[in-house]
């Protein structure tokens, strides 16, 4: 297993996972999704000595994560593409669906990709720097790891409307006003705080939390599956098209993208 996802502590029922490549802002890549599926699914399968609560954060103090690593993904076409999606929903069913709580401790930028990761775990713990967003229009793509009802689900359609639809890049008090942050704390105490947050969570009944955790899930959401299937499909279908191809090169060009509906 590489170190681009560390299990950086575990004590009292709480194991903190962190994403490992702060030169990167933490971009999430095909070796990062993969990683961060297999330490979930070995912390859940420790039956009874598995922990109640896990959080994850990004290394440094710039980014939880920035986004999907778009250097990785300028070569997909259509068939990668859907695996990648495929592979990113695989891992936020396996958050949701845990037996532990996950806290995301969102430690700077949070756009696209990373912000779905976010949004697949149960709470969302941001420092007063971090920025939330949903760009993957500029890029002419879509979201490919459950935004499109997850983010609804957290904020509302309207809401969820209107960040991705313009992009729009909200800091940590505007996410706490719409419910997309459910904590925000200043930087240098976002870790002792969360912390505390995950220990008050650690001392219930693990039994009963777990029960919890699968209710709420399917409260009010009968067909993940489905529009996971809906939303990678469409994910994929993008990168045959010359706008998603413009928007990628563009973007790392480091230019403005020229679109022409193709």
């Amino acid at each position: 297993m590489s170190t681009e996802v560390t299990l950086l502590r575990e004590e009292a029922g709480i194991a903190t996972l962190t994403i490992n490549r702060p030169d990167k802002l933490n971009a999430l890549n095909a070796a990062v999704i993969r990683e961060l599926s297999s330490r979930v699914a070995e912390l859940e399968a420790r039956g009874t000595a598995r922990p109640s609560v896990v959080v994850i954060t990004g290394a440094g103090d710039r980014a939880f994560a920035a986004g999907a690593d778009l250097a990785e993904m300028q070569g997909m076409g259509p068939e990668a593409a859907l695996r990648f999606s495929e592979a990113g929903h695989r891992l936020a069913r396996a958050l949701e669906e845990a037996s532990f709580v996950v806290i995301a401790a969102v430690n700077g930028v949070c756009f696209g990709g990373g912000n779905e990761l976010a949004l697949a775990c149960d709470l969302i713990v941001a420092a007063d720097t971090a920025r939330f967003a949903q760009p993957e229009a500029d890029r002419g793509l879509m979201c490919g790891f459950g935004g499109t009802f997850r983010l609804p689900r957290r904020v509302g359609v309207g809401q969820a409307r209107r960040l991705i639809y313009t992009g729009e890049v909200v800091n940590a008090a505007r996410a706490l006003e719409i419910g997309l942050a459910d904590y925000v704390f200043p930087a240098a105490e976002l870790a002792q705080r969360t912390q505390e947050i995950a220990r008050t969570i650690a001392s219930k009944a693990p039994l009963a939390l777990a029960a919890f955790k699968r209710t709420l899930l399917r409260a009010g959401e009968p067909a993940l599956d489905l529009l996971a299937d809906f939303e990678a499909r469409g994910f994929a279908e993008l990168f045959a098209t010359a706008d998603a191809r413009e928007g990628l090169t563009a973007f790392l060009e480091k230019r403005p993208p020229v679109y022409r509906g193709l």
